[in-house]
């Protein structure tokens, strides 16, 4: 049997998980004023006048606001010089004055009213000529704007946000290490829970109880469980799979703390490895410590996903996107959201700079058999990179330090 594999029940191992210690705070309103002056640098670069910022990751980011897109236009327009303002269905109010972190001038709307126009009024009263919109926000805002201040110049501000948000703050960097240090110790527990006959429904089930009782903002934020064949596909197979000796298994899973994500894979066998379990997991262990190696401040972020295509191409892999292989990225970037910008792939030129984070996850798929995935993520310091998880030793030894 691998090791720390099974031998355990759900009930023991919720009994023994507690939070881990240190709990960093959350972002405060110092924190976020300096994201917002930021903002307002980067947009005056771009020749903008003002920055608007939908719903969604970057509004809390800038805000503190934790609120998902709806058809109802929440917003933030925060001009070059002045005070921000946030644009908020007037019914709303009492939810937005508990959430906002920053000082601003609130503007409502009413149902019966167009939130564009309301944009469009402040903009004019702002003398603001060009805009910079949030790539996030849906077309139909776009669209509206656009036709409600008709002398108004739009340009992308996805060099803003993701300018802001790219770079983690220490603060940042310490809400994502709590995140990952958790969700390593459900996934050590959640192997320990495996026994013939358990489903991945049950094993999902104990996973997300596990991130409520470690302190995580909503229990599992996703959970991705596989046994066998399925692990061959990446985001795998609909309905529940049953365990049974010598399968694959394949758990992704993460939690949010903050708003924080972790993002962790493991993959191993329950029982006894076999020779081509072996030397596909043996690859992947390879091109993961690959990609982190090559990671250091300036490199582009392309050359990392270069060079774990490079280790699988050596062993008769790919190339390229061919299977059997690597079917995707190497990695992505993670914070407030659990995929951002930049992206670990050809084609992203994006230089490494200290304080972004990213996954490596160079997932080797043989169709129709089994897949193995390992992923951790790093953050980028100042001559290289460091770990945020450690990755796993080897198949017989997945969680080392709990063997």
């Amino acid at each position: 049997m691998t090791a720390g594999v099974g031998g355990s029940t759900v009930q023991l191992e919720l009994a023994g998980l507690e939070p881990p210690s240190g709990r960093p705070a959350a972002i405060g309103k110092a924190d976020h004023e300096a994201r917002l002056a930021k903002a307002r640098g980067l947009t005056a670069d771009l020749g903008a006048g003002a920055l608007i910022v939908g719903a969604g990751a970057s509004l809390r980011y800038f805000t503190g606001i934790g609120w998902g897109a709806t058809e109802r236009l929440v917003a933030l327009i925060l001009p070059v010089t002045g005070a921000p303002i946030v644009i908020c269905p007037a019914f709303e109010l009492g939810s937005l004055q508990a959430s906002l972190v920053i000082d601003a001038d609130i503007r409502l709307w009413q149902e019966d009213q167009p939130p564009a126009a309301l944009v469009a009024a402040v903009l004019a009263e702002r003398g603001v000529g060009t805009l910079a919109f949030d790539p996030a926000l849906p077309f139909l805002v776009f669209d509206a704007v656009r036709q409600a201040a008709a002398s108004l110049a739009i340009v992308s501000g996805t060099d803003v946000i993701d300018g802001c948000r790219s770079a983690k703050s220490a603060n940042e960097l310490a809400c994502l290490q709590y995140a990952k240090t958790l969700t390593l110790d459900v996934h050590r527990r959640a192997a320990r829970i495996l026994a013939p006959g358990v489903t991945t429904g049950e094993v999902k089930r104990f996973i997300d109880a596990a991130h409520r009782k470690g302190g995580a903002d909503n229990g599992s934020y996703f959970c991705a469980v596989q046994f066998g064949v399925a692990s061959a596909y990446p985001h795998g197979l609909p309905g529940e799979q049953t365990l049974a000796d010598g399968d694959l298994v394949l758990i992704d899973t993460g939690c949010q703390i903050h708003g924080y994500h972790s993002d962790i894979t493991r993959t191993y066998v329950f029982g006894e490895p076999n020779v081509e379990h072996r030397r596909i997991w043996a690859i992947e262990h390879e091109a993961q410590a690959a990609a982190f190696a090559a990671a250091r401040p300036g490199v582009p972020c392309e050359a990392i996903d270069q060079a774990a295509r490079d280790v699988l191409e050596r062993h008769g892999l790919g190339p390229d996107y061919a299977l059997p292989g690597l079917p995707h990225r190497t990695g992505h970037g993670i914070g407030l959201s659990i995929h951002e910008a930049p992206y670990l792939v050809r084609g992203d030129k994006t230089p490494l700079a200290p304080g972004m984070c990213f996954s490596n996850e160079p997932m080797i798929v043989l169709p129709d058999r089994f897949g193995v995935r390992l992923e951790d993520h790093f953050y980028v310091t100042e001559d290289g990179a460091a770990w945020f998880t450690q990755p796993s030793a080897s198949i017989d030894q997945p969680f080392p330090e709990a063997a």
